[in-house]
C-alpha cells in the first residue's frame, strides 16, 4: 500500500487543499484558460534525499484526475542541485491548483529523509540504528516516520500503543500504587498486561541499570549520558538486550555516541525541527 492511500494521509490531503484552495484558486480562474494543457517538472534546488512525491501524486490525483504525474526519482532517491524530481503534464489550471499544496508535503518530507540520511552516513561505520521518535506534527506521524525510512533511518514506536517505556514519572506513579520501587517489578508488570509488545526501561544509574536487567526488558534507553557513561553502560549489559541512546545527541557528537557500542540512537530532530527541502515546479512546455 502507497503512504498516500490510508485514510488519514487522504484525510489530510484533502484538509490541505481545502485549507489553500477555498472557494476557488481565483488567479489561475482570472488568467488561465480552462482548456490549457501544460508540462512541468519538480526540480531539486539542492543536493537531498527524495521523500513524499507519492503524496505530491495524489494531491495533484485530488484536484484534476487528468493530470499525469511521472516519477523521475524514486522515494528514498539521493538526488543532486538542479535534478529532475517528477514530470507532470495535463490541465494547467488544476497543476498550478495543486502546485503549492503538493510542495508542501514534498518539500517537508524531503527535508526528513535528507536529514536523516546524514545521521545514517554518520553512524554506518559502527552498524549503530536511528531512530526517530514522537516528537512529530500532530496530524503527520505516519507520513513523517515514512520520510524517515526513506532517508534510511527505522521507524520507533508509531504511538504509546505498540511498546512499553518505562520512564521515571511511570515508575514513580507504579511504585506509589504497588508499594515497590523495583524495576524489575514494573517490567514483570507491564509484560503481564500487554505480553505481546516490546519493553524499554529509562535508566539513569547502575542500581537503576541492575534492578531492570533482572528481569531482562527488551531494551534499554539511556538518556542524556556522555559517551564515557555510555560506554560503562555497555560493558555492564554485555550484549544481553539492545541499548538505545538519547537526548543531546547532534552531528557534532553522533559519531562519537555510536562508537561506545549502544545498538541505537534516537532522534527528535529527525522530525521536530528539520528544514524543508528546497524544491520547485516549473513549467517547461506547452503543447
Amino acid at each position: 500500500m502507497s503512504i498516500a492511500e490510508p485514510p488519514e494521509v487522504l484525510g489530510l490531503i484533502k484538509q490541505a487543499l481545502a485549507e489553500d484552495i477555498g472557494v476557488g484558486d481565483a488567479t489561475t480562474l482570472a488568467l488561465v484558460p480552462a482548456d490549457a494543457v501544460v508540462e512541468a517538472e519538480i526540480v531539486a534546488r539542492h543536493d537531498c534525499v527524495v521523500a513524499g512525491s507519492v503524496v505530491a501524486a495524489s494531491v495533484f490525483a485530488a484536484v484534476d484526475e487528468r493530470i499525469s504525474y511521472d516519477t523521475v526519482a524514486k522515494e528514498g532517491q539521493a538526488v543532486s542541485a538542479g535534478a529532475q524530481v517528477a514530470r507532470i503534464s495535463g490541465p494547467a489550471r488544476g497543476i498550478l491548483t495543486a502546485e503549492r499544496t503538493a510542495l508542501n508535503f514534498m518539500q517537508h518530507l524531503t527535508g526528513i529523509a535528507t536529514q536523516t540520511a546524514i545521521f545514517v552516513d554518520a553512524v554506518k561505520a559502527f552498524g549503530t540504528t536511528i531512530l526517530d521518535t514522537r516528537k512529530t506534527t500532530p496530524g503527520w506521524r505516519a507520513l513523517e516516520k515514512y520520510a524517515v525510512r526513506c532517508g534510511g533511518g527505522t521507524n520507533h514506536r508509531m504511538g504509546l500503543y505498540d511498546r512499553v517505556m518505562i520512564k521515571d514519572n511511570h515508575r514513580a506513579l507504579w511504585a506509589r500504587e504497588s508499594g515497590s520501587s523495583s524495576l524489575a517489578g514494573a517490567v514483570n508488570a507491564s509484560r503481564a498486561a500487554f505480553p505481546r509488545l516490546a519493553v524499554e526501561v529509562e535508566v539513569e544509574t547502575d542500581e537503576a541499570f541492575h534492578e531492570a536487567m533482572e528481569a531482562l526488558p527488551e531494551w534499554i534507553l539511556l538518556d542524556n549520558m556522555a559517551p564515557d557513561r555510555l560506554r560503562h553502560f555497555v560493558g555492564l549489559n554485555a550484549g544481553r538486550v539492545k541499548l538505545e541512546a538519547s537526548g543531546g545527541i547532534t552531528l557534532v557528537n553522533v559519531a562519537a555516541v555510536a562508537a561506545t557500542g549502544v545498538d541505537a540512537i534516537s532522534l527528535g530532530c529527525l522530525t521536530h525541527s528539520v528544514s524543508a527541502a528546497d524544491l520547485s515546479l516549473e513549467i517547461v512546455s506547452t503543447p
